[in-house]
């Protein structure tokens, strides 16, 4: 096994890690939490750079990398439900189209073609890290006596901030999905 997907899989560690620390009671485990969550960001880059670099893309690569990375978005979105920060029906939307366009993948795959990812889609994981990101800063805040759930900014932040990012990543989610779901249409046609 290479390196980059030694990396790979070390990101299935870290997301696991990541959902332990942000929902359990120990000192400081949000802020532990967003550690980790950034540390599974870096790592997804570099391990794209070390495959493509050193030529040592492969088929385990490939189909490895994006479904962690799915894993890692579902799993934070869906840990954020219970601390308020997302909505259930947004967490709903995300791991939903994430499943959506995984089946269309595969059922590509069997026919012998291969969906690469499109911009719009790109933007939409943009979107999606952002507001992870989000609201694990000011839980990590509220950890660290930044600040407190009662300070003014705080709350604007979270509640009007946070609604604001939440639409717009759930906007782009299922525009994105439909999108690439009409686009490829022909494949989920009976035969």
């Amino acid at each position: 096994m290479n390196w980059a997907n030694r990396i790979t899989l070390s990101r299935l560690v870290l997301t696991v890690l990541f959902v332990l620390a942000l929902n359990s009671s120990w000192n400081y485990a949000r802020t532990a939490a967003l550690i980790i969550f950034l540390l599974a960001g870096v790592s997804d880059f570099v391990d794209g750079e070390i495959a493509r670099r050193y030529g040592s893309i492969t088929n385990f690569g490939k189909l490895m990398d994006p479904l962690v990375d799915k894993i890692m978005m579902a799993a934070a979105f869906i840990s954020l439900v219970p601390l308020k920060a997302v909505p259930a029906w947004a967490a709903t939307a995300v791991v939903a189209r994430d499943f959506l366009i995984t089946g269309l993948r595969l059922i590509a795959t069997s026919k012998g073609r291969v969906l690469p990812a499109e911009r719009l889609g790109k933007h939409k994981t943009s979107w999606k890290i952002i507001t992870v990101i989000f609201f694990l800063f000011l839980l990590s805040a509220l950890e660290l006596n930044y600040a407190d759930s009662h300070s003014e900014w705080w709350k604007r932040a979270w509640h009007d901030a946070g609604r604001v990012l939440i639409w717009i990543t759930v906007a782009l989610t299922i525009f994105s999905g439909l999108g690439f779901a009409w686009r490829n249409r022909e494949l989920i046609e009976p035969d």
